[in-house]
């Protein structure tokens, strides 16, 4: 573990982050208060994952569901385009 000072840290804070990557980086404020740096783990999923529901549908339905609402769209400007003729 390795204590670095406020000022020391502002001074050499992109190493001081590598260093955290392998060992316990410490900074101590004039005050006497201590703060940990500790790397977080990058999150390895797709922004686009979701948590499943507790559900009872199945694959076809949700499928099914998805094609009625894009065609919804589709019919209400055909039903404004016909009553602007």
């Amino acid at each position: 573990m390795r204590i670095y000072t406020y000022s020391e840290a502002r001074q050499k804070l992109a190493d001081i982050l590598e260093e955290s990557k392998v060992d316990e980086v410490v900074i101590r404020r004039r005050r006497g208060d201590m703060f940990s740096i500790v790397p977080k783990s990058p999150l390895r999923r797709s922004p686009f994952d979701v948590h499943g529901l507790s559900k009872s549908i199945t694959q076809k339905e949700i499928v099914k569901a998805i094609r009625e609402s894009r065609e919804r769209p589709k019919k209400k400007l055909q039903r404004t385009a016909k009553s602007r003729c």
